[in-house]
């Protein structure tokens, strides 16, 4: 096993152990985000960049979900704006 396998299978593992914790509170969304971003780093340096590309997208999912769990706004198209188009 090199490097980049171990690395891999380290950040994978960590991204879904958040997950599984992420009822427990905010701060465990923000270490999926985390995880999330490790695991995209590792698509990316073991040559599978779509699964690099989709894990960044999650990776910016779980950060507003922190932010919105936290009671931080983060800012989106305004529902009352949108129906009186």
């Amino acid at each position: 096993m090199n490097w980049v396998t171990a690395y891999g299978v380290a950040a994978v593992t960590f991204m879904m152990v958040m997950y599984a914790l992420e009822p427990r509170g905010p701060i465990f969304i923000a270490l999926f985000a985390l995880g999330c971003a490790l695991s995209s780093a590792y698509g990316f340096l073991s040559g599978a960049w779509p699964f690099g590309v989709v894990e960044s997208i999650w990776c910016v999912i779980a950060a507003r979900r922190f932010l919105n769990a936290r009671g931080t706004r983060v800012r989106g198209p305004d529902k009352a704006t949108a129906a009186q188009r």
